[in-house]
């Protein structure tokens, strides 16, 4: 049966406990949300051992149904001041599946640096003080010869050590790199109070799982994967092109941020275009098609090496490449690739740092289209120097120190990759979910720019709301169940992937789920999180698009952010 493992940083001592009732039937963001809310203090610090470090596989972890490796990250952000759930790939949430871990809950607050081991007999808290300064590769160097190569491997680097405000949790891929994170929010600052160094997972020898159905789950998965091969997002745009295939398509959509949010268009975008990043990996060798964990079928994370075929970083994502290309006037890949290996290397959010370095331009303090200047401040965050600190945390605080006023956050977090103005569907996510801006939340851009699951006009305000509470809701189960967000895809264009995932669920656990009841547990896990805020001091004002985007028209548009407030108070009113 599932458990959960509690380790107390304080008196060091580790316990399993069994799921207690109000948790059943949870996992993933739906569990660390829940257990985040009723455990942790809306009020406390978030650095204080008050607040609570959650890591939880979905509902699906551990199984062999594609895709369902992923774990979800939750605490109370340094960053946002609200609950925060980050997301990440890699190997760490499916070995916690295979062990059918479900929850490791993360308390109190230690002196000194630690590391946690768990394999399926033991759990050891032991001394990690040697592998303090050190960055998140260098820590998997130091920690494999230990452990082995067959574990998986979660870390902090500098800015997590110093408890960076945009600090990131790294996660160890198929090849252990370090390099899938949970990014957003601040919970690496969090792991870094803790005095949590690393945590190491070793799946070896684990039972087979118990299933309430097997028969039933292998069908069931079967059709799944059936769908994720059916579709041509998830089987050929991102696997050949990576999540950079967004670049060419959001520019031509008018949507792409540039140059701090002052336009839509970036002229450089075909240079840094997912055409032009498969281009240079094939010709040097690289990998264009790489999965970041075990049984991922889309397989958009490549392998990015430079001339002389050494490997640089994974490709980066999309919002990483608009975030330090277009959002900072830079046309480098080459730039652009060794900016998100220190990113993952120091431990911070690719998102909010290229955010924090637009507004750093926007102050004159260096010049757009600068990949040089930008690389040096970069080092900066692993040196812990002032400016780099300033960097790492993020965005909002970039903008006070440098006194600029166009700063693109909505509480504390930084938008990503898409102008709310452009694609307004993405505008109502980002100022309603309860994550701060984060496009996960509610992926608007399927509907507005790419026309899956429907389509909604992106650039007039009617039936932005009902987009907005709809994938809202679909993506806290697909984060729930453990999946990758991409499935959704095929789950908005092909009704019988949606049925899938419940059956998978239903013969898991011996349940009989219905649509009705997966819609109401997304509306469940949303409204926990929106209490949770409201107790911690949030209101309806909260949720707002910086001023700027309803008095600043922009090109090539024209149009300002008009979904009126009323309707972003009803999104998430269930």
């Amino acid at each position: 049966m599932p458990k959960i493992l509690r380790v107390n940083m304080t008196d060091k001592t580790t316990k399993y406990t069994d799921v207690p009732a109000e948790y059943q039937g949870l996992g993933g963001r739906g569990l660390t949300s829940t257990i985040v809310a009723k455990e942790v203090d809306p009020m406390c610090h978030p650095l204080s051992a008050e607040n609570k470090l959650v890591f939880a596989t979905g509902l699906l972890g551990g199984t062999n149904c594609a895709n369902s490796g992923r774990i979800s990250v939750g605490a109370k952000s340094p960053l946002t001041g609200g609950i925060k759930e980050a997301n990440s790939g890699g190997q760490f949430g499916g070995y916690m599946g295979k062990l059918d871990l479900l929850a490791i809950v993360v308390e109190g607050v230690a002196d000194g640096w630690w590391q946690l081991f768990i394999d399926k007999d033991k759990v050891e808290l032991k001394p990690a003080d040697d592998l303090a300064g050190l960055g998140n590769y260098d820590t998997v160097a130091k920690l494999t010869p230990v452990y082995g190569e067959k574990a998986g491997y979660c870390t902090i680097g500098q800015a997590g050590e110093y408890r960076g405000a945009i600090a990131s949790i790294a996660f160890t891929d198929r090849e252990l790199r370090p390099a899938r994170h949970a990014g957003r929010g601040g919970l690496g600052a969090v792991m870094g109070s803790k005095g949590l160094k690393a945590m190491i997972i070793d799946p070896a020898g684990a039972p087979k799982l118990e299933m309430a159905d097997p028969e039933a789950f292998k069908a069931a998965a079967k059709r799944f994967a059936g769908a994720l091969s059916e579709h041509p997002v998830t089987s050929g745009g991102l696997p050949t092109y990576g999540t950079d295939v967004l670049i060419n398509i959001l520019n031509e959509a008018g949507g792409l941020p540039t140059r701090n949010f002052s336009e839509g268009r970036f002229e450089g975008a075909e240079k840094v275009g997912g055409e032009t990043l498969n281009e240079i990996t094939v010709k040097r060798g690289g990998n264009p098609t790489h999965g970041c964990m075990t049984g991922c079928m889309i397989r958009c994370s490549g392998i990015y090496v430079d001339e002389n075929g050494k490997y640089v970083s994974k490709w980066p994502e999309y919002e990483t490449v608009w975030a330090w290309g277009p959002n900072c006037g830079i046309d480098d890949l080459d730039a652009i690739a060794r900016i998100d290996y220190m990113c993952d290397d120091f431990g911070i959010d690719t998102i909010d740092a290229g955010c924090a370095m637009a507004v750093l331009m926007d102050s004159g303090f260096l010049s757009f289209g600068d990949a040089k200047g930008a690389e040096e401040i970069m080092a900066k965050v692993g040196q812990g120097k002032p400016l780099g600190r300033i960097l790492a945390s993020g965005t909002e605080i970039m903008g006070k120190v440098f006194g600029v006023s166009r700063v693109p956050v909505v509480k504390g977090q930084s938008l990503p990759a898409y102008d709310p103005r452009a694609v307004k569907g993405l505008g109502v996510t980002y100022a309603t979910t309860p994550m701060g801006a984060d496009h996960t939340a509610g992926y608007a851009t399927t509907a507005n720019i790419m026309s899956v699951g429907g389509y909604v006009d992106p650039l007039k305000p009617e039936g932005q709301m009902e987009l907005s509470q709809g994938l809202q809701v679909a993506t806290a189960v697909i984060d729930t169940v453990g999946l990758c967000l991409f499935v959704a895809f095929a789950m908005l264009d092909i009704p019988d992937a949606n049925q899938a995932v419940t059956d998978m669920v239903n013969a898991r656990f011996g349940l009989s789920l219905n649509g009705d009841d997966v819609g109401a547990l997304g509306q469940k896990v949303l409204s926990t999180e929106v209490d949770f805020n409201r107790r911690a001091g949030f209101n309806e004002l909260h949720d707002r698009l910086p001023r700027f985007f309803e008095t600043e028209s922009f090109k090539p548009h024209g149009v300002v952010f008009d979904v009126p407030h009323e309707h972003l108070d009803k999104t998430l009113a269930f």
